[in-house]
């Protein structure tokens, strides 16, 4: 603890800046950062992360069925295993994270929401002041203007808590869709476009990416005086290093990245067409078979749907969902986001993806993807 001019009593924290590094070895840090936390070896921390293009896979994910692996490799385009839950993403060193190691004593509660919005919403101020309006959206992004600049995510482990974010200075939305198991060339263009609609960047923002340096001074100073905090520069210490070093040879390996293995054949990829008072409709349907579950889909065809971005956020808001839910999730989001749509109707939707799902209950749905 120091002592601010006020005679008020400020936490001293540490801040490090780890670079750019393989997607193998930030995620041994996390677990040696969080970790070391727990233990009470290392002081509450900020850390700054950049990755070199890498595609990261949840940990119940199969790089099989999820990723395009033919361009991965042509695109030299790591792939590595999250220790964390979650779909597919992809980074690079157009992007910077930010990570909080903290405690619950830090933040004053147990509760993930309130702590979200309160790191979220201090994060947004050190973002706004580079010239945007970045507003916390719940549960956990960061928006400006309805477009997403940051997601984050956070979890305890006892009473250490890890709570990280990514700030996308400069994007490539077309790799962030191509490195993904797509069925066909339109359904990938339509993903760009969605994307473009939902996910912005400083770069598109301000005209050109400001330097990273910048961006990562303005966030520190919004964690600072969110938390009362003087952040220190310093450096991993010597369990810091020791733990990094036994998670790398775990993950690092052919064996860790390919630990869940599925064939593509279990999670086919489905079509299905129908034509609605609205126009016509086409759904492109990841199914999980065995657990009977959407994991993505994509609705095109010559239809009304206004804002357009509606549609793309309707499939996120379907990704992973259990089939017998689907068409309750469907409605369940047109009553909470009102849209016009002309004469077609929310049962539409859930209409034309059961119709590409139900022949595979069956057992006679083709892959088409």
């Amino acid at each position: 603890m120091t002592a601010n001019e006020g005679g008020e009593t400020k936490r001293s924290w540490r801040v490090i800046d780890t670079g750019v590094r393989r997607a193998a070895e930030n995620f041994a840090l996390n677990r040696a950062l969080l970790e070391s936390r727990k233990q009470g070896v290392s002081p509450s921390t900020l850390r700054f992360l950049q990755f070199r293009p890498s595609a990261l896979l949840g940990y119940h994910q199969s790089a099989e069925q999820e990723l395009d692996l033919d361009y991965c490799a042509a695109h030299g385009i790591d792939i590595q295993r999250r220790i964390t839950g979650g779909g597919a993403i992809y980074m690079d060193e157009g992007q910077f994270g930010w990570e909080l190691y903290l405690t619950r004593q830090d933040v004053g509660s147990g509760d993930m929401a309130a702590i979200a919005r309160r790191i979220c919403e201090a994060a947004a101020r050190g973002i706004s002041r580079l010239g945007v309006d970045a507003r916390f959206r719940p549960r956990n992004d960061i928006e400006v203007a309805g477009r997403k600049i940051s997601g984050t995510g956070g979890a305890f482990d006892g009473d250490a808590l890890l709570y990280q974010g990514t700030l996308l200075a400069d994007f490539d939305v077309e790799k962030m869709v191509r490195i993904l198991r797509i069925p066909a060339e339109k359904l990938a263009d339509k993903a760009i476009a969605d994307a473009r609609e939902r996910v912005t960047s400083l770069r598109e923002l301000l005209g050109a990416a400001p330097p990273l340096g910048v961006a990562r001074e303005l966030v520190r100073q919004a964690f600072a005086e969110e938390f009362g905090a003087d952040f220190e520069p310093g450096e991993l210490n010597e369990t810091e290093r020791r733990l990094t070093n036994e998670t790398l040879a775990e993950i690092d390996t052919g064996d860790w990245i390919h630990m869940v293995r599925k064939p593509r054949s279990d999670l086919p990829i489905l079509e299905a067409a129908q034509k609605f008072g609205g126009g016509l409709l086409r759904a492109a349907v990841a199914y999980d078979r065995a657990g009977d579950r959407i994991k993505q889909v994509w609705f095109t065809g010559d239809f009304f749907v206004s804002p357009r971005r509606r549609v793309a956020d309707l499939e996120a808001a379907l990704k992973d969902t259990a089939r017998a839910q689907a068409g309750e999730r469907i409605r369940g989001f047109f009553a909470a986001h009102p849209c016009e749509m002309l004469a077609l109707a929310p049962e539409d939707f859930a209409a034309v993806l059961e119709r590409a799902v139900a022949p595979s209950l069956a057992g006679t749905a083709p892959e088409i993807g």
